[in-house]
């Protein structure tokens, strides 16, 4: 395959992806030139991993390094009285959806070669990324915050990365990363186009799944907003090669305490709004300083979806609600079946539509807050 392009939005600069680089000279955010498409013809069928749609992806060489992710169950079960469909990306190797991304991004990474690395993170992406820079022989550091849910600190010393834990906000963790970007390449999930690229998977197998079908409405627990995009990007690419002619309502599921995008959403803005912020027992999405707010606004405009902020006080019914029907999630991903219940109640979503809700991550990865949660049932 020859060499993908970058495009930077802010300068109109387009950029050969030939070595490593994750961000424009200008500043700003780069993003991938759309890919070929994709058809059914050009799946991998007796691959059960994402590398089944490696036609799609834009890296030069088959992959190097691979845990076998992707392709996670989608399973049935009724939510307020409706049957609705739930993704599991809980399943993944490392226990959430970050492993999509990762996985392109590393295979990117080592086709350009890259040196040691570092990345920050409120715990799944580093997770995610000290997995497989460790079995890319990659040298890593990963940037959390000191409160970070200890399950999550121990994985990524488990892989061998170095654990810098910030005192402080989220914020102040990107801010620590950003310091040491002369010492080692910074692999960013939020920055780097190619995890897009590899969350943008999510929507060729939900389009699979589903018997070459799109769903109504997919629910995302989001922070940054990856898989937006990524679900933007995927179901653009099965358009332009002819395989669905609708694309589903994306509703992008925050935390009420930590809303960058319903701030900009309920301003009717087009990128960031300044907002207020708390403490949320939804770690993962508590992101105050998205990368690209204006590209997941208008991601969400497009499908005609929308965001829906949930209280800290919805996020524990959620939880036990999803563990009673065998899913066990961290809270984070618990927002989802929060968000659902808002979008039912309110005739958003009707009982007859096809709807998805995306789990995000394991509730292996946050047992302790969780049993915290319910500790009137925890001894």
């Amino acid at each position: 395959m020859e060499v993908a392009s970058y495009h930077c939005p802010s300068c109109g600069r387009n950029i050969a992806a030939d070595r490593p680089r994750w961000r424009c000279d200008c500043g700003g955010p780069l993003d991938l030139a759309p890919g070929p498409g994709l058809s059914r013809r050009d799946i991998a069928a007796t691959e059960a991993s994402l590398w089944r749609y490696a036609a799609a992806l834009a890296l030069r060489d088959a992959p190097r390094v691979t845990l076998g992710e992707g392709w996670t169950p989608l399973v049935r079960r009724v939510w307020d009285g409706c049957t609705v469909y739930f993704k599991l990306e809980s399943q993944m190797p490392t226990g959430s959806f970050k492993d999509r991304g990762t996985a392109v991004m590393i295979n990117h990474l080592l086709e350009v070669g890259v040196g040691p690395i570092h990345e920050d993170s409120s715990g799944n992406a580093g997770s995610s990324i000290a997995t497989y820079a460790a079995a890319a022989g990659i040298p890593c550091r990963v940037f959390v915050p000191a409160a970070a849910p200890r399950a999550k600190l121990v994985q990524i010393a488990a892989c061998g990365a170095e654990v810098c834990a910030i005192p402080g906000t989220r914020q102040a963790v990107t801010e620590a990363a950003l310091d040491a970007v002369g010492d080692s390449f910074y692999a960013s999930h939020n920055w780097q186009p190619y995890f897009v690229e590899g969350t943008q998977t999510l929507a060729f197998e939900l389009w699979e799944q589903l018997n070459f079908g799109v769903p109504d409405n997919i629910l995302v627990p989001t922070g940054y907003g990856s898989n937006i995009l990524g679900l933007d990007r995927g179901f653009d690419a099965l358009e332009r090669a002819g395989e669905i002619s609708s694309r589903p309502r994306l509703f992008a599921v925050q935390a009420a305490n930590c809303a960058a995008f319903a701030a900009a959403w309920n301003a009717g803005a087009d990128g960031f709004v300044p907002f207020a912020a708390s403490a949320t027992v939804a770690d993962g999405i508590a992101m105050q300083h998205p990368v690209r707010p204006t590209q997941v606004l208008r991601a969400l405009r497009r499908s005609r979806g929308g965001v829906v902020a949930v209280g800290e006080d919805e996020i524990s019914p959620a939880l036990r609600a999803l563990g009673a029907r065998g899913l066990f999630v961290e809270p984070t991903a618990a927002t989802a079946g929060a968000a659902l219940s808002h979008l039912l109640r309110d005739g958003t979503i009707s009982p007859g539509e096809t709807t998805v809700v995306v789990l995000t991550g394991h509730g292996l990865k946050a047992a302790d807050r969780i049993g915290d949660l319910l500790d009137s049932s925890v001894g």
